[in-house]
């Protein structure tokens, strides 16, 4: 039996550049504690692979023993920031969550949206969540063939990808760069074939597994000045 592909995190490349002061409140004072994963088929999952979030809720729930950590999955295949602006009321404030993961960028490029209408819904989204007593943490697409394997959908993955980074910095929330990271892994060799599911635009098992694993490391990190044990 071949020996697993080591997951490498890369955390000084995915580290967030803000605390999360409503988490780290709540895993102080509450036992029940809620976090919303917004977005596409990334988040909802697809092709029988588990997705991100209850592997994250997992990660979490070791972590913090003692505390009922849920990781709501508000992800619908085939949206994009417009489409999940719309939701936000109705997906993510309502259930009052500390923590929200917001990812977007995939559809963007994917189903080539105008990337002005992409920043424009995904600004305002933040904006309505800034109102919140909430954390908000912005994930940005994955790096497979459908996303990067042509000129027409690299150019435009390099034009989202950098306005997200920008309206993150700008809007002062923190931005997890999936997009990054895989790049990362698909400079150190590993073929894209191993990225993605077969189908070339989600993620493999491996991977999914590897991007929550940077994606916990990272919201651990960020709680460590805020002395969260």
């Amino acid at each position: 039996m071949p020996t697993p592909r080591p997951c490498e995190t890369h955390l000084e490349l995915v580290k967030f550049a803000h605390r999360l002061p409503h988490f780290a409140e709540a895993l102080r004072h509450q036992r029940k504690i809620k976090v919303v994963a917004l977005g596409s088929s990334s988040t909802a999952g697809a092709d029988n692979i588990l997705p991100y979030p209850p592997r994250l809720e997992m990660l979490l729930r070791q972590r913090f023993f003692g505390r009922m950590i849920d990781v709501i999955n508000r992800g619908i295949g085939g949206q994009e920031a417009p489409e999940e602006y719309s939701r936000i009321e109705s997906d993510v404030t309502t259930e009052a969550p500390v923590l929200v993961i917001w990812q977007v960028g995939t559809n963007a490029v994917y189903k080539s949206y105008n990337p002005a209408e992409v920043r424009a819904t995904l600004e305002a989204g933040l904006d309505v969540l800034a109102a919140e007593p909430l954390d908000v943490i912005v994930m940005d697409s994955q790096y497979t063939q459908a996303i990067v394997g042509t000129d027409a959908a690299l150019n435009l993955a390099n034009v989202i990808m950098p306005m997200i980074a920008e309206v993150t910095s700008t809007k002062g929330v923190n931005l997890f760069s999936r997009f990054a990271l895989m790049k990362r892994w698909a400079d150190a060799g590993i073929p894209l074939s191993e990225l993605d599911d077969g189908g070339q635009l989600h993620t493999s098992e491996w991977a999914t597994n590897c991007v929550t694993q940077s994606l916990f490391g990272a919201i651990d990190e960020a709680l460590k000045p805020e002395g969260i044990t």
